[in-house]
């Protein structure tokens, strides 16, 4: 199955197939009219697509309630939300740990290290996972104790998605870790892996996709990381960049 993907800002993006077009983790709003291409959705430009939309979890780097607004225009939309995310909408709840059939999709659930869940969604053909804020967060200057345990929580969750055949999965790659940046989503290729890799989480910081270029640990999976340079920039899957 092919598919489209765009990136928004941070951890939120596009991904487009046949059937749907499905949003995740969006949360910049701005600026006002410009539309995918600029890496804002502009409801009136996806109006006529079967549109899903995960959020997962209420930190206002990765949730804008103005995605409810959406609903005026678009005449297919649902919302699958992390449980901590406080709303009179008509949402689809999720929590850590779940499993949820939704028809045209199923949708599994992960525990993040941080709040909320991590997703993993089997749809149109694809397995594609994303992270949320489930990462390995080793920060320099933390209590060592609470670095190794956080380590071994991220470890524990990565470890259930075990023998999934994952088509593409966006995962942090946070610069703000320094030395650290890549040490989740390395240990998520090698553990797990994926036939498309896409960081997030480096909100306007491009200087991690220089490290993945030139990091030893990133050689053996490089080819299959997705390159982003701005806002809207688009990269098709399977990438014929591969």
């Amino acid at each position: 199955m092919k598919a489209e993907i765009r990136y928004l800002y941070n951890s939120g993006f596009t991904l487009k197939t046949d059937r749907h077009l499905f949003i995740f983790d969006y949360y910049l709003d701005s600026p006002k009219g410009c539309g995918l291409a600029k890496g804002v959705v502009d409801p009136e430009e996806i109006k006529d697509l079967d549109v899903v939309v995960f959020v997962s979890h209420s930190h206002p780097d990765h949730y804008n309630p103005r995605i409810f607004s959406w609903r005026k225009t678009i005449g297919k939309i649902r919302y699958v939300l992390s449980d901590d995310i406080k709303t009179l909408e008509n949402v689809i709840r999720v929590v850590p740990e779940g499993e949820y059939d939704l028809g045209d999709l199923s949708v599994r659930t992960l525990d993040s290290t941080d709040i909320g869940v991590a997703f993993l969604i089997q749809a149109d053909g694809l397995c594609i996972y994303h992270a949320g804020d489930l990462n390995d967060w080793y920060w320099n200057g933390e209590p060592d104790g609470d670095n190794r345990e956080m380590t071994r929580r991220y470890r524990e969750q990565v470890h259930t998605l075990k023998g999934e055949a994952i088509d593409i999965a966006f995962v942090p790659a946070d610069p703000r870790l320094e030395e650290h940046a890549l040490r989740g989503l390395d240990y998520f290729m090698r553990t797990v892996g994926a036939e498309l890799a896409v960081p997030m989480h480096f909100s306007e910081n491009t200087s991690v996709f220089e490290e993945l270029k030139t990091d030893s640990r990133t050689e053996g999976y490089r080819g299959r990381i997705a390159f982003f340079s701005q806002r809207g920039d688009m990269i098709p899957y399977p990438n014929a960049d591969k």
